[in-house]
């Protein structure tokens, strides 16, 4: 299936535990402003894990100026017009990992517990199926184990753990564990059952 037929999905509206109700749909250009508000809204704790410096306006503008759905694709959750939630779909159009994406997902703490990290990351999973690829992988760092969780009941399994293997923005040392979530259906087994 094409990005193209996957966009056309967008925008839905999707109801969580206790009647929540909010907006899926990918980046936009002029989502700046607020996507570099809901970053400024992570609690600074949790910003240390971020790989980017999304405090910093520039790195914002970067990634909204320069949309490329094909290879990195934000995926929103939006509810009384503010980003709520982000999961990223992060692709390699090349190279030796061209069939493996990686996911990313990150929720506001007001709004953890009502299932939408998980809505998040099933639709960034379908939409990778969709996109052609063989694989997913999610990484974390040592102590996000209710993220952990809820990525192993979502199907991925541990692929290896490093222990003190990564540093924060802080430079403290943490576990890098590397999480993969086979997405390629054995052919000979398609169809059996049906």
């Amino acid at each position: 299936m094409s990005l193209e037929l996957e966009l056309q999905k967008f925008p839905r509206k999707i109801v969580l535990k206790d009647k929540f109700q909010c907006t899926l749909r990918p980046l936009r250009r002029d989502d700046e402003k607020k996507f570099h508000q809901f970053f400024l809204d992570v609690p600074e704790s949790e910003r240390m894990f971020i790989k980017h410096r999304v405090t910093e306006a520039d790195v914002i503008h970067g990634w909204c100026q320069n949309i490329d759905l094909g290879r990195n694709f934000p995926l929103l959750a939006v509810a009384d017009g503010k980003i709520i939630a982000d999961a990223t779909l992060h692709q390699q159009l090349g190279g030796w990992k061209r069939h493996i994406g990686r996911i990313s997902v990150l929720v506001l703490p007001h709004y953890r517990g009502r299932g939408l990290a998980r809505a998040l990351v099933t639709e960034a999973v379908q939409l990778a199926r969709s996109l052609g690829l063989e694989r997913i992988e999610a990484e974390f760092i040592g102590g996000q184990e209710a993220a952990i969780k809820m990525f192993a009941m979502l199907g991925f399994s541990n692929l290896l753990r490093l222990e003190d293997y990564v540093k924060d923005m802080q430079a403290i040392s943490h576990d890098y564990v590397l999480m993969g979530l086979n997405l390629k259906v054995d052919e000979e087994y398609a169809g059996v059952g049906g």
